[in-house]
């Protein structure tokens, strides 16, 4: 089963190889959709090496339009200078080769499935209030955990597309398995003062 996540995604990565489109048009074409489609192309490249310098501008994009999905906000909207960011071509092409991967495994477990869970108003603000806060987790300065919350941004955004309240739930068991996770290294940096003189003796 082809997944719209998976056609859409490859559809507007081809475009952006070819040439390069503002944030800000993107969100013009797709509407509502957009919410999903921006935030998978935001943190598609958490899930790969990609060059330095752009974590930032793709976490706060994910961040302002989680918050906007938590408020209830149909239409997105993103501040001037996310909006006018525009995707590096080769990053796009980088990110073409490799999406195949992501897309495949999506398309082996996502499924319209508890439709009225899915499609609820409650759980769209629920999702929004999930990915801002892996978007958060996401933006840490902490190396090598980046795919743990993009992981679990990519699931909630493809469950919102599709409509897939199970795997809905997937997302938000990946929520909180980031926050333990994370939760647990912030325990270990704050004890870390009393903890390392004692290894140090």
């Amino acid at each position: 089963m082809s997944l719209k996540f998976s056609q859409d995604i490859k559809i507007l990565l081809a475009k952006l190889a070819d040439q390069p489109l503002r944030i800000a048009e993107i969100l013009r074409e797709t509407s509502e959709r957009g919410f999903s489609l921006i935030i998978g192309l935001l943190v598609l490249p958490f899930l790969f090496p990609m060059p330095p310098g752009l974590s930032g501008v793709m976490g706060v994009g994910c961040f302002c339009l989680a918050i906007q999905m938590a408020m209830g906000r149909r239409l997105p909207w993103l501040p001037q200078k996310i909006a006018e960011f525009q995707f590096p071509r080769n990053l796009s092409r980088q990110l073409l080769k490799n999406v195949e991967k992501v897309t495949i495994c999506l398309e082996k477990i996502a499924r319209p499935r508890w439709r009225r869970i899915a499609n609820n108003s409650y759980t769209w603000r629920t999702n929004g209030f999930c990915i801002a806060w892996l978007s958060i987790l996401l933006m840490l300065p902490i190396p090598f955990t980046n795919p743990l919350p993009a992981a679990g941004i990519l699931l909630l955004t493809v469950s919102t597309l599709e409509g897939d309240g199970v795997l809905m739930f997937v997302g938000y068991g990946l929520t909180l398995i980031n926050t333990l996770f994370f939760g647990f290294i912030g325990y270990g940096l704050w004890q870390s003062p009393y903890i390392l003189p004692s290894f140090l003796k």
